[in-house]
């Protein structure tokens, strides 16, 4: 059987379509026009979006008639997990492969005592910013992920957490791989999926989605009724420093972001979050507090203040302790909202910026 990459997705000789792309309407008329009961399509709708059906053998209340009908027209992109790894903190890293041979990776971070379990999932494979910190960056980014893939990586680490914890997921931030603003589409569409009743029925005020800043795609998100919370990658408060660092921000200015996201909170209502990288002896100066600081008049904010993960290959360094907590301290004097974020998964490449398909 002959295959061909088209958008990001491998279709068999172009015969077959991929079935998660159709929505309920489409689903119907193709049900009609088959000759089918109307309320088949409900049937293989809730299979695909709120039981995460893989295989269309899977789909037990289909006539086995009609099951070979849909093999015929259809194909599933679903997601098999490739490697699995856990970490001494209890955190565990999937590697799954896409249907196209890619590979991409997701993060589950338990934390049993503050009844927390997350997932870190991925919307690209690979990613095109070249953020200097991140190992991500340094792969070519070979496409976007599809809503369905985005959707299944939360279905499985979802089973994953049940298993291992007892303890289904409770939040999910899309930071993993890829910039999730460039992949705008399926990341709204997989939310729609994950939050719908019609699917997983997971709050979307618990969906987070991290952005290193696409100005004009935030406003977009606003205008669009984002429901999902909204995280900033700073990592450095003013555009020379950001600019050193992250390439986008020759495109996205600081002055352009907080425009954005002005723009975001106006229509949305929704506390922002400022993520922020703590590079020993580069962002940590009281200087940079009083800039950051300022950088969170403009609408309510909270400052999460994450370790560096060492990547190799950068002079980056880990901030000591001490630096950190002085540069917390006296935000906190200025009267920012902040916290400091333990590190989770290092020793098996799990922690932020360390997410790059490495055995």
């Amino acid at each position: 059987m002959k295959y061909k990459y088209l958008c990001g997705v491998t279709t068999q000789a172009l015969q077959k379509k991929l079935i998660r792309e159709m929505d309920l309407s489409a689903l119907t008329d193709w049900m009609l026009e088959h000759k089918q009961p109307k309320f088949r399509a409900k049937q293989v709708y809730e299979w695909l979006w709120k039981h995460s059906a893989n295989s269309f053998d899977e789909m037990s209340s289909l006539s086995k008639d009609l099951r070979e009908t849909l093999k015929q027209h259809f194909f599933i992109d679903a997601i098999t997990t490739d490697i699995t790894q856990h970490s001494n903190d209890g955190t565990i890293k999937s590697r799954f492969k896409l249907h196209d041979g890619h590979l991409m990776e997701s993060v589950l971070i338990p934390v049993p005592n503050q009844n927390r379990y997350t997932v870190c999932v991925s919307c690209q494979v690979g990613c095109s910013l070249t953020c200097a910190f991140c190992a991500t960056g340094r792969m070519d980014r070979k496409r976007n992920l599809t809503a369905g893939e985005i959707y299944d990586q939360v279905a499985k680490v979802n089973a994953q957490c049940l298993a291992t914890f007892d303890h289904p997921l409770t939040n999910i931030v899309y930071m993993g791989m890829g910039e999730p603003l460039l992949a705008y589409r399926p990341v709204v569409e997989s939310i729609e999926h994950i939050s719908s009743p019609q699917g997983l029925n997971m709050s979307a005020r618990r969906i987070t989605v991290s952005t290193a800043g696409i100005a004009k795609m935030i406003k977009k998100a606003a205008d669009d009724g984002a429901r999902y919370r909204l995280a900033l990658s700073l990592h450095a408060a003013d555009d020379a420093k950001r600019s050193s660092i992250m390439p986008i921000n020759a495109s996205n200015t600081l002055e352009a972001l907080m425009e954005s996201l002005k723009y975001f909170y106006s229509k949305t209502k929704e506390r922002l979050t400022y993520e922020y990288i703590a590079f020993g002896g580069f962002n940590l100066g009281m200087d940079d507090a009083a800039k950051l600081a300022a950088l969170c008049k403009h609408f309510p904010v909270k400052v999460n203040i994450i370790e560096y993960n060492p990547i190799g290959g950068t002079d980056f360094k880990r901030a000591e302790p001490q630096e950190v907590d002085a540069f917390a301290a006296r935000l906190t004097q200025l009267g920012v909202n902040v916290t400091v974020r333990r590190s989770r998964g290092r020793d098996i490449d799990a922690a932020c910026g360390q997410l790059a398909n490495k055995e």
